[in-house]
């Protein structure tokens, strides 16, 4: 019998030394994350989001089993809020890299850092032509930062 392959990793998009943004996560992908390095998982997917989704508190004792922390910080376009960049900024600040950050399809956990990042004088449209490189769409992301003020 041949010797079983790793898992594969899901796909990342590197948006800074030491942060990617990936889609969903299931238990597979967490195992892979693991098995590659990551040490630091933000869960960016509010509970209930998609029918079979992975718990954020069963996705919690998984990661920690593995020796990846786990911060859950769950957003929607209508429940962002200045305190969910903050609290963001506040993790990426102080985790343990390689982070990697996810939501459905990595659009919010990228818009998310973002807007951390203007908090730190970071041009928009530079941002915004990062994540365009992965195929993420964050152009709304100046009006996003003017509305949270």
């Amino acid at each position: 019998m041949p010797p079983s392959s790793p898992p594969s990793r899901p796909p990342l998009a590197e948006l800074a030394p030491g942060l990617s943004a990936a889609g969903k996560l299931d238990r597979a992908d967490i195992e892979a994350l693991g098995k590659a390095g990551v040490r630091t998982i933000i869960n960016n997917r509010p509970d209930g989001e998609d029918p079979g989704q992975l718990p954020a508190a069963d996705a919690r004792r998984l990661a920690e089993s593995l020796g990846i922390a786990y911060h859950h910080i769950p957003v929607t376009a209508v429940t962002l809020s200045r305190a969910d960049v903050d609290a963001f900024a506040a993790v990426l600040g102080s985790a343990a890299q390689p982070v990697v950050a996810h939501c459905r399809s990595g659009t919010r956990s990228t818009l998310l850092w973002a807007l951390a990042r203007i908090g730190e004088g970071a041009d928009p449209h530079a941002l915004i032509a990062a994540a365009a490189r992965y195929g993420i769409d964050i152009a709304a992301l100046p009006a996003i930062a003017a509305r949270l003020g």
